[in-house]
């Protein structure tokens, strides 16, 4: 089970943009998906009848999770995905970076261009078409082995220079974690920026990425990416939600918070999607209604709606 499952909110064109990543990315595919009933009564998700509430796929065996969320978030690059090619496991490693490259920056944005750096030989930074940022990069064949996906999230504005600290707060609040690489900013750079350049945290199991990345940035974290929790039971839920809150987080709807860094996370049951996969589409409709007005998440409520009790 993999703990946390990054969210992408799209503006309606979730289907398109994961049937695009599935055929960019090897060893990938849609493991389910699920919409909004022909008859929702919620008033802040009236006319969504009928578009998705939640696609969970794999790129390269990490999974995520898409929705179609409309207008109101936009993704930039202040998360991004670090795709590891290594050239110790595949002899075309660059051939294969090449390739992902041109399917990703058509009709996107170059951030960063696809070239030798100081710290790879080949590395670039695209936002594609659809708004989600990506890193490509040749890893050192030495280097300790990386997953083929890790999320990377670039603290600026207010938070930058809190990146460091962020992964040790995380690394704390999720068991078996530890901090990876820490590499900071050398003093005098030309860009002045404080904190690390790089760091890593293992967050039960999930490798996360984190940099600080100064104010000079115009975008910042939003509810465009955001974290999701697998959470095994109600305990657990009560865990994450009560300790991001009460450290400084601010509680929104469906299960989204918030943390103190003003990033988010959703803090999800299990046993939810369970109900939300049940070919049943009444019990399965049932239980996301319930969902919908909630902002902790509530098995046993969630369990006497998808009962119908």
């Amino acid at each position: 089970m993999q703990k946390i499952s990054p969210c992408l909110w799209f503006d309606m064109n979730c289907a398109e943009a994961v049937n695009f990543y599935v055929s960019v990315f090897p060893n990938s595919k849609i493991l389910a998906t699920h919409y909004y009933p022909t008859d929702i009564d919620f008033e802040p998700f009236k006319g969504m009848d009928g578009k998705i509430v939640t696609t969970i796929f794999e790129l390269d065996g990490f999974t995520f999770q898409a929705l179609d969320g409309g207008e109101t978030f936009k993704m930039n690059p202040s998360v991004s995905f670090m795709v590891n090619f290594d050239p110790s496991r595949e002899k075309n490693a660059q051939e294969r970076l090449d390739t992902m490259w041109a399917k990703l920056s058509e009709g996107g944005e170059v951030l960063m261009p696809l070239q030798e750096y100081p710290f790879s030989k080949h590395y670039g930074w695209v936002q594609d078409r659809f708004g989600v940022s990506w890193q490509l990069i040749m890893t050192d064949p030495d280097g300790e082995p990386r997953p083929n996906i890790v999320p990377s999230v670039l603290f600026v504005k207010e938070v930058s220079g809190k990146a460091e600290s962020a992964l040790d707060y995380y690394a704390s609040l999720f068991k078996n974690s530890h901090l990876g690489m820490v590499s900071h900013y050398p003093d005098g750079q030309e860009q002045n920026i404080k904190g690390v350049m790089f760091a890593e945290a293992n967050l039960d199991g999930t490798w996360i990425a984190a940099m600080d990345g100064g104010d000079s940035h115009k975008f910042a974290f939003n509810e465009g990416i955001s974290f999701a929790i697998e959470c095994v039971d109600q305990a657990e839920v009560d865990y994450f939600w009560n300790k991001f809150v009460s450290d400084g987080g601010e509680e929104s709807q469906c299960g989204w918070l918030k943390d103190k860094y003003g990033f988010s996370w959703q803090v999800v049951p299990k046993r939810l999607g369970e109900m939300m996969k049940d070919p049943d589409k009444g019990k399965a409709n049932r239980a996301l209604a319930a969902m919908l007005p909630m902002q902790k998440l509530d098995v046993a409520t969630l369990e006497k709606a998808y009962k119908g009790e």
